[in-house]
């Protein structure tokens, strides 16, 4: 069986260990976003005595998989989940009050980040494959302290009919003012399912008056091709043609907010603002 292993788990040293049943437990560290002008210092006090002036950091702790094949992928953690956890840091004033929903979320950092300084909802979703969701839950559970807001773990398979979606779903979708997603474009079918799940959600909130803005993150992962002669990232490029015709605002965030997590912010990530003209 073919698998694959992301990148991050190399780069940096998440203190992974065993979690007894197959998969790992690693910490993912970050600093405080209230912490932005202080640094790790030393001073002399009053009394002459040194005074270590730390940040303020935290942990999320997450059980994973080292390794899936393609269609368990999201059991892993992707750079992008951290790319797009440091954007709700740095924006934290602007996503506060907003009820927010998290397509393909994987195992939940982003969805838990979201959650660690909003006060609002946070709907964490994806589809239901290797128990992914009861896995959301241990983890919302095992970070319970670290939260503000409130997490509900929701199924929504992007491939199943829209009549199909049940009513708490369609419920959220409606509640939902920030629809964020990470690192979901890694397959044409996927991605096509995913452009039509992103028409749905515009389409609910045009009839309900509650208009949505999306968040995606991914990095663009490129390939060298005979046919162009060139490195090409078809899966992002396929987004792009899959969308170029659509009614649609993307915007190209930079990435020049700070970083909170502990990650390789390499320059093939992207972040995207998708909003319905």
């Amino acid at each position: 069986m073919y698998t694959v292993r992301s990148e991050i788990y190399s780069e940096t040293n998440y203190q992974p260990v065993d979690s007894g049943g197959g998969n790992l437990v690693s910490q993912f560290r970050f600093r405080y976003p209230d912490e932005d002008s202080k640094s790790d210092v030393t001073i002399v006090d009053k009394d002459g005595d040194l005074d270590v002036q730390r940040v303020r950091r935290g942990i999320i702790q997450l059980e994973h998989s080292g390794a899936t094949e393609i269609k368990l992928v999201g059991l892993q953690v992707w750079r992008g989940a951290l790319l797009l956890a440091d954007y709700l840091f740095a924006k934290r004033q602007d996503f506060d009050s907003k009820t927010i929903m998290e397509l393909g979320a994987g195992v939940g950092l982003t969805s838990i980040t979201a959650a660690i300084h909003g006060h609002g909802q946070v709907y964490c979703t994806d589809v239901n494959l290797g128990k992914i969701l009861e896995l959301i839950q241990s983890n919302v559970r095992r970070n319970a302290k670290l939260l503000r807001g409130q997490v509900s773990v929701l199924e929504y398979d992007f491939m199943a009919p829209q009549s199909q979606l049940s009513e708490q779903l369609i419920a959220a979708i409606d509640a939902s003012d920030v629809i964020m997603a990470a690192d979901v474009v890694y397959d044409d079918s996927l991605t096509d399912a995913f452009v039509r799940v992103i028409e749905h959600i515009f389409e609910r909130g045009q009839k309900s008056g509650k208009p949505k803005t999306i968040y995606m993150a991914m990095e663009k992962r490129y390939v060298f091709t005979l046919e162009d002669c060139d490195s090409v990232a078809p899966m992002y490029e396929h987004f792009l043609r899959q969308t170029v015709r659509k009614p649609w605002i993307i915007e190209n965030i930079p990435l020049d907010f700070p970083q909170y997590f502990e990650y390789e912010r390499c320059p093939q990530l992207i972040l995207m603002r998708i909003s319905s003209r």
